[in-house]
């Protein structure tokens, strides 16, 4: 028999090397060995899972056109660093959305910087979509066209409209503007918002609840642009990303309820602690790396397209519990289809 297999497999099945575990059972039981071979097969890189969180977040462009003085998704470490221009070239960012698609991954956020200014988002939207994610994306709504919107109904699931205060002078302070002097006028987001409505897109508004519009109210807004999610977040201060601007716009617990408690009619609110944004949320960074938050402040894996994604998940710090107690896990497969026609749902 050893000589049939070394002539047909040229392998030596007697040979202790060709395997990854032996085990001499003279003086084990079938439970024991049961035992020993359940937990080598757990040290095995093929055991190690993909995150059951669903959703992930591709910060595929650094590049922004606002200044807002909180953010805490800079990514100036990244650019000063190894990524000059703060993103990577078109085919790398396919392949990395590729890989993230074939890890199980069901959803797909683009966020940035502001994630319009790249040219080729809609193509990356496109090639998702086609790989069967849902896709959103993340924009302050600065270049949201009518012919944007009109271009990529067919890929593109979801919208998320970052609006942090209709009061010119508060955005000025906080920096939601164009280069930081230019703030979008309260006429203007509501044109977003109808537009958005128009082509039928999912509609998210996120929220960022710092010193300076803790007192706004927004009901107004929210009311009539009717989201099927607002996200309201506690400003997050993070290490390496808002150290030199963070102190002017941190706020307690206390005023953070303050707003939430102004605002507690709009039932789809979904509200969002420090603590509960912290490991919460499953991020790739603009150089195409895993990163999380889960210390207050920004830890990268191995790039993905040089280690794989299973790989560069094991470095990483990822709370499912807070991802599903933060209301991460939403039906947003059928929430689209509620605002599309018969047609549309057919197609």
């Amino acid at each position: 028999m050893r000589e049939r297999f070394q002539q047909k497999y040229n392998l030596d099945f007697a040979n202790e090397k060709n395997y990854d575990l032996v085990i001499h059972t003279d003086d084990l039981t079938p439970y024991e060995v049961a035992d020993i071979i359940i937990e080598q097969y757990k040290k095995l890189e093929i055991y190690k899972p993909t995150p059951t969180i669903p959703s992930i977040n591709f910060h595929l462009w650094e590049p922004c056109n606002m200044r807002c003085k909180f953010c805490f998704a800079t990514f100036q470490d990244v650019k000063q660093t190894i990524l000059p221009k703060g993103h990577l070239p078109e085919n790398e960012a396919i392949e990395v959305i590729q890989k993230i698609a074939a890890a199980g991954f069901e959803k797909i956020t683009f966020a940035g910087g502001e994630p319009l200014l790249c040219k080729w988002l809609p193509e990356l939207i496109k090639i998702a979509k086609q790989l069967g994610m849902t896709t959103m994306i993340v924009t302050n709504g600065s270049r949201l066209t009518d012919e944007f919107l009109k271009d990529n109904k067919k890929y593109l699931d979801w919208i998320a409209v970052s609006i942090d205060s209709l009061d010119d002078e508060n955005n000025i302070k906080i920096g939601r503007a164009i280069t930081g002097k230019k703030p979008l006028s309260k006429t203007y987001y509501y044109g977003i918002i109808d537009k958005i409505h128009k082509h039928g897109y999912g509609l998210k508004i996120n929220t960022v609840v710092n010193k300076v519009n803790y007192k706004d109210n927004l009901a107004a807004l929210i009311q009539y642009a009717n989201p099927k999610r607002w996200k309201v977040l506690q400003v997050l201060p993070m290490i390496g990303q808002n150290d030199n601007t963070i102190d002017d716009f941190k706020i307690s617990e206390q005023e953070f309820n303050f707003f939430l408690d102004n605002h507690k009619e709009i039932k789809t609110m979904i509200p969002e602690s420090n603590d509960a944004i912290k490991g919460s949320y499953v991020m790739v960074d603009p150089a195409g790396r895993f990163f999380d938050n889960a210390a207050g402040t920004h830890n990268y894996s191995k790039p993905i397209l040089e280690v794989g994604v299973k790989a560069a998940l094991k470095t990483m710090n990822y709370d499912l519990d807070k991802f599903l107690i933060r209301g991460g896990f939403y039906d947003w497969k059928n929430d689209i289809k509620q605002n599309l026609s018969k047609e549309e749902v057919s197609l």
